[in-house]
Order: C-alpha cells, then sequence, then structure tokens
C-alpha cells in the first residue's frame, strides 16, 4: 500500500495556495496546519508563565510537560527529561559545547567529522583555546563517505567525543549511528549526533541506537523554527548548567534552559507527531500502537521519497557533465531525498535563476558546510546545486524539475 499522498499534501495548507513546487525542503520544510493551530490556540488560551498556582499557569505548565514527553516518544527516549527544547540547533550545540567545556581539560580530544554543518563544528573547534584538541574525521572515496574504520584509527585513550552527523545536508547519506555509537562507547568517549538533515525522512530511535546526544531542528520536520536536544539522563545530570546559580543541579532539562523555551513552539511542535501517528495508521490500519505507526509513517515516507529521488537521480546521471555530490544512487537504505549536484562549466546560480523562472524552489550554494564544500573542491562557481524533497512531493513536480533543468544543463 503506497502512501496516502492525497492525506499528506492536505495537511500543509501552503501547498494549496499556489502552483509552487517546494524541492529547497531542506532548508526548511513546510508547516503542518496542525502545528499552527496549536501554536495559535496556545497564545490565545493559555499564554502566561508557568510556575504560579492559578489555572492558566497550571494549563501552560501541563502543554509544556505534555510537549517534553511527547518529543520524547517520538524520538524513543526514555524519560521526557531528556529534552531539551531550544531556539535552534546551532544554539543548542553551543550550549552543549559550552557545558562540556568546563568538564575537559588540555589534553583531552574530540573528534569531529569533515561533512559537518558549521553548527556541529564551530561550536568544538572554539574549545581548543582550552588546550582541547580536535581531530579530523575525513571524508572518503567518490561518495565522500564517513568510514568507520578510519574512525577507528582516531579512537584514543584521550577521546572524550565523536561529533557527526546523522545525514549531511549536502551528501545525503545516511550514516550508521548505531555502528559508530558501539565503537566510540567502546574507546570509553560518547556522541554528539546531528540529526537535523534526518529527521523529516526516517525515524529516530534515540535509546536504540544509544546515542548520548542527540539534536535536530522541528522547522526541518513540518514543524515551528524551534529545536530539540536530546541528552542521556545521566548525561545531563553530569553536565553543569547553565541557567542561574540556584537553579537545581538535578532540574533537567531546566538547568539548560535560561528564560524557559518558548512554550507556545514547544506546544506546536506536538503536532508533528500527532500528524505521523494518523499517518502511520492510515497507512498501516488504526491497530499500530504509537510506536508501530511511526514505523509505519516513515517505511511508507522512505520508500516514497526513493521513487522521487530515483526520477531525478536517472536525468542527472543520464547527462553528461553533472557530478552528483554524494551517493549516486537512489536507495532508502544509503540515502534520503537530499540531492546535491554540480554542471560542468556551469555557474550553479545561474542554473538555479533559471529554475525560479518556472515557480519551482531549489537552492545553490555551501548550506553552511563551508568547509566541506571546500574540502572538495566545490566553492567555485557559487558552490553547488541543491535539491531536497519531501514526502508530500510528487513524482510530477521531480518531472516539472527536470523539464526546468534540461534546457540549462
Amino acid at each position: 500500500m503506497p502512501l496516502d499522498l492525497e492525506f499528506a499534501r492536505h495537511q500543509f495548507p501552503a501547498l494549496k495556495a499556489d502552483d509552487f513546487i517546494y524541492f529547497d525542503n531542506a532548508g526548511g520544510a513546510l508547516v503542518l496546519g496542525r502545528v499552527a493551530e496549536r501554536i495559535r490556540d496556545y497564545l490565545l488560551t493559555s499564554s502566561v508563565q508557568i510556575g504560579a498556582s492559578y489555572s492558566k499557569s497550571a494549563l501552560a505548565l501541563k502543554r509544556l510537560r505534555e510537549a517534553e514527553a511527547g518529543i520524547a516518544r517520538l524520538i524513543g527516549a526514555a524519560r521526557p527529561e531528556e529534552i531539551i527544547m531550544g531556539a535552534s540547533t546551532t544554539m543548542l550545540l553551543q550550549m552543549l559545547a559550552g557545558n562540556c567545556a568546563r568538564t575537559l581539560g588540555p589534553g583531552d580530544e574530540i573528534i569531529v567529522s569533515g561533512s559537518e554543518h558549521e553548527s556541529n563544528f564551530g561550536p568544538w573547534e572554539l574549545l581548543e583555546t582550552r588546550g582541547i584538541k580536535l581531530i579530523h574525521w575525513p571524508v572518503e572515496g567518490p561518495d565522500h563517505a564517513l568510514e568507520p574504520a578510519t574512525l577507528k584509527t582516531l579512537l584514543t585513550d584521550q577521546t572524550k567525543l565523536v561529533c557527526f552527523t546523522h545525514v549531511s545536508n549536502i551528501l545525503g547519506a545516511i550514516n550508521p549511528v548505531a555502528e559508530i555509537t558501539q565503537m566510540v562507547h567502546e574507546a570509553g568517549a560518547k556522541v554528539v549526533v546531528d540529526g537535523v538533515a534526518y529527521a523529516a525522512h526516517r525515524l529516530i530511535e534515540v535509546a536504540k541506537w544509544g546515542v548520548d546526544f542527540y539534536v535536530f531542528s522541528f522547522y526541518k520536520a513540518f514543524g515551528p523554527h524551534h529545536a530539540a536536544l536530546y541528552g542521556r539522563a545521566e548525561h545531563l545530570l553530569a553536565l553543569p548548567g547553565n541557567n542561574h546559580k540556584y537553579t537545581p543541579h538535578d532540574k533537567i532539562p531546566y538547568k539548560f534552559q535560561p528564560g524557559n523555551p518558548n512554550y507556545e513552539l514547544s506546544w506546536g511542535a506536538l503536532g508533528i507527531l500527532d500528524y505521523l501517528i494518523d499517518l502511520g495508521q492510515r497507512n498501516g490500519g488504526d491497530n499500530l500502537d504509537e510506536r508501530q505507526s511511526l514505523r509505519k509513517a516513515f517505511e511508507h515516507i522512505a520508500a516514497h521519497e526513493e521513487g522521487l529521488a530515483t526520477r531525478l537521480l536517472d536525468f542527472l546521471n543520464s547527462r553528461q557533465g553533472v557530478s552528483i555530490i554524494g551517493p549516486d544512487t537512489a536507495d532508502k537504505n544509503t540515502r534520503v531525498a537530499i540531492i546535491s549536484f554540480k554542471i560542468a562549466g556551469k555557474d550553479s546560480r545561474e542554473i538555479v535563476a533559471a529554475v525560479d523562472s518556472h515557480n519551482i524552489g531549489i537552492r545553490h550554494g555551501d548550506f553552511h558546510a563551508r568547509r566541506l564544500i571546500e574540502s572538495l573542491g566545490l566553492a567555485g562557481q557559487h558552490g553547488i546545486i541543491r535539491v531536497s524533497m519531501a514526502h508530500y512531493n510528487r513524482v510530477e513536480e521531480v518531472d516539472r524539475l527536470i523539464a526546468a533543468l534540461e534546457p540549462v544543463i
């Protein structure tokens, strides 16, 4: 049974507004109608400070706790307290790095992969000023992959953290998180995983994978401009925190949230969970429990997006002068539907501008993965071209993109 595409598209009001084709979903996915409705409802019915004894304050706190619990269930965390809501992935990783710095010392090592978005590189690089050593885990081979075997040679007794992306926002390849995490744990270190480019395409299973820290942004996964950082409870309790000095040390996640998280966006993000459960049940039967429904939803999302990616990659691979940046296969076990490419002798900005005129949104540049783009020699001619698809896109929309690309390649 294929994905119920019409049901899915009906959940995104932006798709009803015009004939625009959204292929910049890795930059920011469309927002679910039910997310916007939750935010509106919160602001109009419970927009007060939490912690007071009056009923509206109690309602606001109840909703925040429900949001934390729901997001914990969405990503397979053991406890709601392991979810730190925050403004963005970048800010949450800066917060985490700052807290980790207070537990590390000169001579300690942090390994960072060569495929990172700047969010999961820059904050760790700053720790070099404290005498902490940054070790680079390079990409390799024609697909620019992260090889676990290479990581194993980099791990030492001084390694404290390994920071890597689940899916590169350039390459689209799915890295083996569970395998890498086990290897790192055997070396006595912890992992910090950037799941931003993964969250909209596959189900997150933090407890199953055994990861220590995992971060993603809701606005890349059909929600508001808000983010969440998962940390295993024992790790969060061991970190110092960055809230008021009188905040209890065991009060997680609050000790990492000065001024509290954004209440209405946290409440709104819970609409993502509701939608995915509904989607899974429509495609798998209403007798499924919550986790089974989520798995079923992402099975259908992955299969549908594989079809979209196949159509575009078949076209790109058939054209001379087109270089795919990352895996050239659409296999859903290998990649998500984020496809980057370069056209020999062509300026990427000009290609994108030509596509713009067809009411199709794609993008060019380095996508804040500048170190990767520069290391691959791809920064010239305004970087690469990226087409990032989501499950609400149609095959017919891919065909319209191909028709727009063909005369300019």
